[in-house]
């Protein structure tokens, strides 16, 4: 795959993945038909981030069919509720800005602890008036005390650049909540189902460091799948490598890809019809033994496709009552897992596929 520049260090490549993992198809002809691209994970050897060097920007275009509500799991709501804490403890309750809000559910709930905010997502599409059906930028007229970012810069494909760009929307102070997928734990747990097209950036916690000069807090959350920081945007710099913190992806990374059996059952249900179970069900079908059923809670991805696989996600009360005991459901996130089991009342093998 010739797409890495010269000044980088080649670490992970895979060919064909959906451009975006988390768009639903109605018909099973435009999933199988939907487009892909090629990863080509690189470590920059000037400053230290990594990227996807074959990521083109101009295939993303997001619109209503893209679905990644996770707000109706309890366990997702406990950590929204953890992020909350955060935030008000180093920022505040007042004068605050959430960019890229989505469909407003966080920005809602920080609303009903007291929080004063504002949002800005030129996608949403609800009736709440604080939040702005635009981009945050200069002219916006705001200057908050705190912004909010929450997994939107791992969608960015020069992220120093554009919280430059917030920075100057900000009047060139205050502070801001980052939250992304830690690379690290991908790393740790050989999470290949967890590099996504759509994800051109993969950040460690020491990256935020060399990105800022003045960093509050930080740390790992959600069972340490995502990383947060809180840092002083004035602090803002240019970050650049350090040799004695070099990017560590395994030499074993897709080894449990490799080693992956059909098992004693018949079916190999995956559980979670989002991101990693999108990626898992695709190299596993690669590798000769697709998944037979795919199930969500989600009722915006019941009765729709995934992309590639053409895989149709399923309810739970649909899926179960065929499915005999001890079959193999594949757990897509461990932290979720306790849920399922209840949900399922523990009749089956349940595989935790994100324990390294």
């Amino acid at each position: 795959m010739d797409t890495a520049p010269t000044d980088v260090r080649v670490l992970y490549e895979q060919r064909g993945l959906p451009i975006f993992q988390n768009r639903m198809y109605d018909t099973l002809e435009d999933a199988l038909a939907s487009p892909r691209g090629d990863i080509c994970l690189v470590e920059d050897l000037r400053t230290g981030l990594v990227r996807n060097a074959a990521f083109q920007p101009d295939l993303m275009i997001y619109d209503t069919s893209y679905q990644n509500e996770q707000g109706l799991s309890p366990m997702f709501r406990r950590h929204l509720d953890e992020v909350a804490a955060i935030i008000t403890t180093n920022m505040g309750r007042k004068n605050l800005v959430e960019v890229g809000c989505g469909k407003g559910l966080f920005l809602e709930m920080l609303e009903e602890r007291g929080v004063e905010i504002t949002g800005f997502d030129p996608a949403y599409e609800g009736t709440n008036r604080r939040i702005r059906q635009e981009y945050f930028q200069p002219g916006s007229g705001i200057e908050s005390d705190g912004l909010i970012l929450r997994h939107v810069l791992e969608h960015i494909p020069d992220p120093v650049a554009f919280l430059g760009q917030l920075k100057e929307a900000n009047g060139g102070r205050g502070h801001i909540y980052i939250e992304v997928p830690c690379f690290d734990w991908i790393c740790e747990q050989r999470a290949w189902f967890d590099v996504f097209y759509e994800h051109v950036n993969y950040f460690r916690l020491s990256d935020f460091h060399r990105m800022f000069g003045t960093v509050v807090a930080s740390g790992r959350i959600f069972g340490g799948q995502y990383l947060y920081v809180v840092a002083d945007l004035a602090t803002l710099r240019d970050p650049t490598i350090d040799q004695n913190d070099r990017v560590n992806i395994p030499d074993d990374f897709v080894a449990k890809l490799e080693s992956i059996s059909p098992g004693e059952t018949q079916t190999a249900v995956v559980w979670g019809g989002a991101s990693k179970g999108v990626i898992f069900s695709l190299l596993r079908q690669r590798k000769g033994r697709p998944v037979t059923a795919v199930i969500d809670i989600n009722p915006s991805k019941q009765g729709k496709f995934l992309p590639l696989t053409g895989l149709k996600v399923q309810s739970p009360s649909e899926v179960l009552p065929e499915l005999p005991p001890g079959s193999d459901i594949y757990v897509m996130n461990r932290n979720y897992s306790e849920e399922i089991k209840k949900m399922s009342n523990n009749a089956y093998n349940y595989v935790e596929v994100d324990r390294g």
